[in-house]
């Protein structure tokens, strides 16, 4: 259907469609279409099967079979015809169901039940069934992505443990640290989130044009259509939601859409971190040949796999944080605002994976420099006035704070003026030893032990 990248409205379908395009084959209007395809004939073989419905007999397997392929073979051109029946309902789902209708009539038996698509159903059902499945199969795919990136940072704990590293608190020289220790930090979050991502559950709901099994207990009274439709949703591997109006109240959209956005704003401050690191030369850029950094400097590497993944994690939050806010709500039993944002939901799926995408390629990149950090931290005496003051408090030195403010703050400090504060003070030798074997290197605590962990 796509002719031309480059006239799309959208870079995620022309500059970003190589990285974009899994989630391109489930977020695009043709697997919409399938999705409801699959909701739809699935439901037909569910009633089918059902022991108390007498009018209309259980369907061969043969019959099965044919009709799982309306939906396994599914093709660019079925999607237009269904696309041709829209253009005359202008109704999505009423068009799918004259699609199927369309597509048994070589079958003799199936025809005979052909009202039996669609029966009991709202365009609702059939909908909230099928964005759950997309939904499913977009999560898996970030999920995939996510443990990619989670596995590559490991790796970065691993590697960097021991590699200490001048901290910057308001950018300024602060207690050390060490690379792998901050790499640890956004590990343990990113993961903490990861999992709740994963864990929230997929909700859908099959009761009718307000959620009341009214057309059901009509139509066939003598069936437990609460029984039934529950039956029907955990077939499909989605959890019913029980009590609804005429829309799944997309509650369980909020709670993934605020994990996803919490990951992402995880994931920007550690693009920001890698930028800063990268511009302070802890880490060196592959120089890859043919790239240009600059129309006009030929010396520039920029890191921009990182502000690329900055850029498009920012898009996706924005989407994100206005689907969990507006989906929630609907007007009485039902208003059709929901209906095209739901239809936008793909893009904010996409634009994080592009942006995963773009951190792994970041992180083949780079390599430490540990050179340039080992630099930083020796020239920084001034991060020792710390365990200075804490020893001098210890022994009940006055004004030990101020005395530490005094030398350091807002002055060039250096390993002598260290360590002749340390010999004037008044503490036991020992602890002055402790003191003098210090150096900024060695003063990083637990860090790296925390590491291993």
């Amino acid at each position: 259907m796509k002719k031309y990248d480059l006239l799309s409205i959208s870079p995620l379908d022309g500059r970003y469609y190589q990285a974009c395009k899994d989630m391109s084959l489930v977020f695009s209007e043709y697997n919409l279409i399938k999705s409801r395809i699959f909701v739809e004939v699935k439901w037909l073989i569910h009633l089918s099967n059902i022991n108390k419905l007498k009018d209309l007999p259980k369907f061969t397997k043969n019959e099965k079979s044919f009709l799982l392929r309306l939906h396994d073979n599914f093709t660019i051109s079925d999607a237009e015809k269904v696309k041709e029946f829209e253009n005359v309902t202008k109704h999505d789902v009423k068009a799918v169901e004259y699609f199927i209708k369309l597509k048994i009539k070589s079958q003799k038996r199936l025809n005979k039940y052909r009202e039996y698509i669609h029966i009991c159903c709202t365009s609702e059902d059939i909908n909230n069934l099928a964005y759950g499945l997309m939904i499913k199969q977009g999560r898996l795919l970030l999920s995939k992505k996510m443990n990619l990136l989670e596995n590559n940072i490991k790796k970065k704990i691993k590697s960097y443990k021991s590699c200490p590293m001048l901290s910057h608190t308001h950018g300024q020289a602060a207690t050390p640290t060490t690379m792998g220790k901050e790499f640890l930090n956004f590990y343990s979050r990113l993961a903490n989130i990861h999992k709740n991502f994963d864990a929230v559950v997929v909700k859908g709901k099959f009761n009718g044009a307000t959620g009341n099994y009214s057309a059901h207990s009509v139509t066939f009274p003598n069936i437990n259509w609460q029984a039934e439709n529950k039956k029907f949703i955990k077939s499909l591997g989605i959890d019913e939601n029980k009590y609804t109006t005429q829309i799944e109240p997309h509650d369980y959209i909020c709670e993934l859409t605020n994990a996803l956005s919490h990951y992402n704003s995880i994931l920007i401050g550690f693009s920001q971190d890698m930028w800063s690191y990268i511009s302070k030369n802890y880490f060196i850029q592959k120089n890859i040949k043919g790239e240009v950094g600059s129309s006009t400097m030929p010396h520039k590497i920029n890191p921009i796999n990182f502000e690329n993944a900055e850029g498009n994690l920012g898009l996706s939050n924005s989407l994100l944080k206005f689907f969990s806010e507006k989906l929630v709500i609907s007007r009485l039993q039902r208003d059709l605002s929901d209906s095209t944002v739901l239809r936008n939901l793909g893009i904010s799926f996409a634009y994080a994976y592009l942006s995963y995408d773009n951190l792994l390629i970041g992180f083949n990149k780079i390599s430490i420099n540990k050179n340039k950090i080992s630099k930083d931290l020796s020239d920084a005496w001034e991060v020792l006035a710390e365990p200075i003051q804490m020893i001098a408090r210890k022994y009940q030195i006055s004004d030990s704070y101020e005395l530490l403010k005094k030398i350091t703050r807002g002055q060039k400090v250096t390993e002598e003026i260290i360590k002749g504060l340390i010999i004037s003070l008044n503490i036991p030798r020992a602890e002055k030893n402790l003191l003098l074997s210090l150096t900024p290197e060695k003063y990083i605590g637990y860090a790296a032990k925390l590491c291993k962990k």
